[in-house]
């Protein structure tokens, strides 16, 4: 193990500090500065790991992700053996290490009267150096077994999914409707919380390893999923939930008024360097941002860059509690009010904001809101309350209220995909679907979620499809598709 005192001898969580803010909001480069060896404090940080006798993060982690043994390495300085460790279990660290909301901090044991292990600092600092020593080389596999796959999306879940069955010797082609590979990690998620390099070297490692990328095709429409169906062995459907939730309230249709992700995916393609017509951008205007989550947060930050006015983000619900409420034990993953580094930057948040009606000029653009404080009725529901309606200024609304599930058109035309009430692909433990040779990763099955639940899941249904094709698998399986997140 660590320093068997070493939680007692450092007993402060310390993290790497972020670029000054005045700095930081001039570019789109990483906010955070992220440890590196040689410095004292990472050793220190890993040595607060005590090896618990039920190290109860690897429950929190849905990926059972190794950490007290890679904790003990880092201390010890073996930064191959560390990064082998982490990738018995994790793929892309290097993604979840900058995006994951580390539900594994929430459960680590020292959390119970101390600030917990700073675990996700620790793994993305593994996959930084062992880039920079040159220890992630391409894992070729050593036969092909003669059968081949289509991934039809190229987010977390089908980049896992393919790298686990290219590596287990099948052939295999990952589809991708946008103009380039990574899903919302590469259009959706600002460069300020992961900075595309990471995306394009993870993909060198996988074409070296015999993944094969299709970008810029759509299933259903450039080619239909018979003709897949037709064309391989097996198919992962691995398309995400990128139906958006709207808010259907009066003036909804007024010019200026977006979902989020419409904002977002121009915003990364300008970060590109990728040219984009008309686009929606918050330069000099007064922008809202309904709905307090991650995505929120994302274009809270993308709006500063921007030169945006002023922003304001509403939620719906009360302010979040500062600390661990009774009712989210631990090792639960409790809702707590959370700064992040967006929030940081500038803008206002308003708690129990509710939208009433969106209100337009003589040209049909919003130019404000009409807000309304929201009151919880016995049966749980959030509404306006009457006689508390207040108009705030808007000349751009973003509505980031997350996603209802996947786009499944296609699907349920073309091949007779079965669905849950809930409008996700229909699946078995095993990840299969209605339709045999057919199965479903990630959110187009699960619904919206952590990109820690998407690489499990990619890495489970590959371990699936490998089983279906082969009889057997040696691919590790993570979870099952009715496992659930450890969250009250």
């Amino acid at each position: 193990m660590t320093d068997p005192r070493g939680f007692l001898k450092v007993r402060d969580r310390e993290l790497p500090p972020n670029r000054p803010v005045e700095v930081r909001l001039r570019d789109w480069k990483d906010v955070h500065e992220h440890l590196q060896d040689g410095q004292p404090y990472l050793k220190e940080q890993a040595g607060r790991c005590m090896d618990c006798g039920i190290p109860f993060c690897h429950n929190g982690c849905p990926l059972g992700n190794l950490i007290p043994e890679w904790n003990d390495l880092v201390w010890r300085g073996q930064w191959s053996d560390a990064i082998d460790r982490l990738h018995a279990t994790n793929n892309f660290p290097e993604f979840t290490g900058r995006i994951c909301p580390a539900p594994c901090e929430s459960s680590c044991v020292l959390g119970i009267n101390q600030p917990p292990v700073t675990i996700k600092n620790i793994e993305v600092s593994i996959i930084d150096e062992a880039f920079e020593r040159g220890y992630v080389t391409p894992q070729v596999p050593q036969r092909l077994t003669g059968h081949t796959v289509a991934v039809v999306g190229s987010g977390p879940a089908g980049m896992a999914a393919a790298q686990q069955l290219t590596r287990a010797g099948h052939t295999v082609a990952v589809y991708e409707r946008d103009d380039a590979i990574g899903g919302l990690m590469r259009y959706g998620v600002p460069d300020f919380k992961l900075e595309k390099i990471h995306i394009d070297r993870r993909l060198a490692q996988m074409e070296a390893e015999g993944t094969r990328f299709r970008p810029g095709v759509e299933v259903g429409r450039d080619v239909t999923w018979p003709q897949l169906q037709a064309r391989y062995d097996a198919i992962v459907i691995a398309t995400g939930a990128t139906v958006p939730r709207e808010l259907k309230v009066p003036g909804k249709e007024l010019g200026g008024v977006h979902v989020a992700m419409e904002f977002l995916h121009q915003a990364n393609a300008v970060a590109a360097g990728k040219p984009v017509a008309e686009q929606i951008t918050a330069e000099g205007k007064h922008v809202i941002i309904i709905g307090g989550g991650d995505t929120g947060s994302d274009c809270l930050g993308t709006a500063l860059r921007q030169g945006a006015a002023s922003v304001t983000t509403l939620a719906i619900g009360k302010r979040p509690p500062e600390d661990r409420p009774a009712h989210q034990p631990w090792p639960t993953d409790p809702i707590l009010f959370e700064v992040s580094s967006s929030h940081a930057e500038g803008g206002e948040r308003d708690y129990l904001a509710s939208t009433v009606e969106f209100l337009g000029d003589e040209a049909g653009n919003v130019r404000a809101l009409q807000l309304a404080t929201t009151q919880y009725l016995s049966d749980g529901r959030r509404v306006p309350t009457p006689g508390t309606e207040r108009e705030i200024p808007a000349d751009l609304v973003l509505v980031a209220m997350g996603f209802t599930g996947p786009e499944v058109d296609p699907l349920t035309a073309q091949i007779g995909i079965e669905l849950t009430p809930r409008g996700l692909v229909t699946r078995s433990d095993d990840y299969a679907t209605t339709v045999p040779g057919v199965f479903v990763a990630g959110d187009a099955g699960r619904g919206q979620s952590l990109i820690v639940w998407a690489i499990a899941e990619g890495r489970a249904a590959a371990a699936a499809v490998d089983t279906y094709l082969s009889g057997s698998t040696e691919l590790p399986s993570p979870v099952t598709a009715s496992t659930v997140a450890l969250r009250p």
